[in-house]
């Protein structure tokens, strides 16, 4: 076995006190089959920091009320925080105005979202969509749907056996009759970082709008919406230390106030009659109903926690574990990492000979490890490498070296029991 590198367990130890910050979780203290939790499962939902928690439960006992609704004490509190969350997610994006910003039920929704309100208002039969081979479900099954519906046409980017995609491959799909470009920032399965800002630029010398399903960028890495001058930009709180069902969807403003809104309701109107409804302005036009307030506010308090450590150096720490888990797992006989990009956020997926991933996870879950088994909602990605599944370790800020060799020590547990 070739051992890890030790300049790595250096720089871990180094500069980021990860015992300090895995203090403000709480759920890390538990223990599954009376082990330590040693929770891998972070591109599916990150783990909350006991401020969140707190900030839930004071909304909750002393700011609670339906918001835009009323003029008491509490409508007004409760408007005013979550107006401030939506503040918030603009800072964190650095989004040019705080209309740009829309809550979601999360990225699915999000995506959705743009779908109805744009893709079934501006597209039409024989029109193209660019999607790539990496993409998640959620950024495939929606433009299926419009595709099926108006006679629209779907191209795929195809990617290597590193799990890259091919950029002249992409370039070579644009034509007169392009109209929409859907791409994934960070690769859920595979871990592959894409280059969206070239993607996107290229796609805008054509005058095609562009969304990049963000979930698993925006915990890692700074996102600077006006930077990358995407069209549009979706993610989700839970992948981020937040809530589950609150995310969000950027959108250039100038597109947002010409699409439909994707649900009717209350609040994202401005008149109604039996003759004709009047929109509300964005962002309150795709905001329909009483909102995830909580939620929300929540969100706006995950990433104010995020934003405390600092996104750059999350990025960084997170990096080196990913540099010592792939050395270390590619250090074991008989176990292949699927996904070998030369630019990779802290995802791992592997799979080990003669043993299917639903059993390495049912047996590394007895020994306290929380891995994800599966397609991940990535099945095309599964059909290019010609596997079926894989498991998935997926690192966050709080997770350290100990729990890497613990999961490599539960993999040779694995291949003891199967082989």
């Amino acid at each position: 076995m070739r051992a890890p590198n030790a300049s790595l367990k250096t720089k871990i130890s180094s500069h980021f006190d990860v015992e300090s910050i895995r203090a403000d979780f709480p759920i890390l203290d538990i223990k599954v089959s009376d082990k330590p939790l040693v929770y891998l499962d972070n591109a599916a939902s990150s783990q909350m920091p006991q401020a969140v928690i707190d900030r839930l439960v004071r909304y909750q006992t002393e700011q609670h009320a339906n918001i835009h609704r009323a003029v008491h004490y509490l409508s007004e509190v409760a408007t005013r925080e979550y107006h401030q969350a939506r503040c918030t997610l603009q800072q964190f994006i650095n989004a040019k105005e705080e209309r740009e910003v829309i809550f979601t039920s999360g990225t699915t929704d999000a995506i959705n979202l743009v779908m109805h309100g744009y893709g079934r208002k501006f597209l039409q039969a024989h029109d193209e969509i660019i999607l790539t081979t990496l993409e998640h479900h959620s950024n495939i099954v929606p433009w299926q749907m419009l595709a099926k519906e108006k006679g629209i046409k779907i191209r795929v980017v195809p990617i290597n056996d590193h799990g890259e995609l091919d950029i002249d491959a992409y370039k070579n799909l644009f034509n007169s009759r392009t109209k929409f470009v859907g791409l994934i920032h960070v690769s859920n399965a595979l871990g592959t970082i894409n280059p969206i800002k070239e993607m996107i630029d290229f796609a805008h010398q054509r005058d095609v709008p562009v969304l990049i399903d963000g979930a698993q960028a925006a915990p890692h890495m700074v996102i600077d919406v006006q930077d990358l001058d995407c069209d549009f930009y979706t993610f989700s709180a839970h992948k981020m230390c937040g809530p589950t069902g609150i995310g969000i969807l950027y959108g250039k403003a100038a597109l947002l106030e010409v699409m439909q809104p994707f649900k009717g309701g209350g609040d994202m109107i401005t008149s109604v009659t039996f003759e004709e409804t009047i929109y509300n302005e964005i962002p309150h036009k795709f905001e329909a109903g009483t909102p995830p307030i909580a939620a929300a506010i929540g969100f706006g308090a995950a990433i104010d926690y995020l934003a405390g450590i600092g996104i750059d150096r999350i990025g960084q720490y997170e990096g080196e574990l990913l540099d010592y888990a792939t050395e270390s797992i590619n250090a074991i006989p008989g176990v292949k990492i699927i996904g070998t990009a030369q630019h990779k956020t802290a995802v791992v997926s592997f799979v080990v000979d003669g043993i299917h991933p639903h059993d390495i996870g049912t047996i590394l879950n007895q020994e306290g490890i929380a891995v994800r088994t599966g397609h991940h909602c990535a099945q095309p990605v599964m059909q290019r490498f010609d596997v079926p599944a894989t498991s998935r370790a997926s690192f966050a800020f709080y997770n350290k070296k100990t729990e890497i060799d613990a999961l490599v020590a539960g993999i040779r547990t694995v291949q003891n029991i199967f082989l």
